[in-house]
């Protein structure tokens, strides 16, 4: 996955054979906020401007732009799976909760 850093926020970056552009859509945001260009230059200026007109639409219409999250979510995983990250918590000595996010942290961070 391509990612974009665009005035403190982050988007998702696709390039679309069709029209042969690159489509950029912010991530965490309470609607859509996309934008297009044809090179990186051209789509960081395209993203500041798309991310302006968003703010400026939920300003308008009274929405929170950034999405709220609850901390919690359910994971399944298959039983082996379960067993190896419960014994993996257990190695560290940290509670599968602990690790779990400890270890999520990580992976968003590199």
């Amino acid at each position: 996955m391509n990612t974009m850093e665009i005035d403190g926020y982050r988007a998702v970056i696709a390039y679309d054979p069709e029209i042969e552009m690159f489509r950029g859509e912010f991530a965490g945001l309470n609607g859509g906020a996309d934008f297009y260009a044809k090179d990186i230059e051209s789509l960081k200026k395209e993203g500041a401007i798309s991310l302006r007109i968003f703010f400026e639409a939920c300003r308008e219409r009274g929405i929170e732009p950034v999405k709220e999250y609850s901390g919690k979510f359910n994971v399944r995983l298959p039983s082996k799976l379960h067993g190896k990250v419960a014994g993996a918590a257990q190695a560290a000595g940290k509670s599968l909760n602990r690790w779990v996010v400890e270890t999520l942290n990580q992976a968003v961070s590199s």
